[in-house]
């Protein structure tokens, strides 16, 4: 049995510039990464440009 739920606590550096912009993405991709053990993350991408970064955690129960 495993439950699904979706977070969004990662936020997006204000005031950024293009490379900024990249760096922040980055740094927030990898943030999502670290945090996340067991799910998927989903990245929305809008001209060239990460725009939403989408974080679903499930938690895995053992009998």
């Amino acid at each position: 049995m495993s439950q699904s739920s979706s977070r969004s606590s990662l936020s997006p550096p204000a005031g950024a510039g293009r490379d900024d912009h990249e760096t922040g993405a980055l740094a927030l991709v990898r943030q999502a990464l670290e945090k996340l053990r067991f799910g998927a993350v989903h990245l929305t991408v809008h001209e060239g440009r990460l725009v939403q970064i989408e974080v679903t955690e499930k938690t895995r129960l053992t009998a």
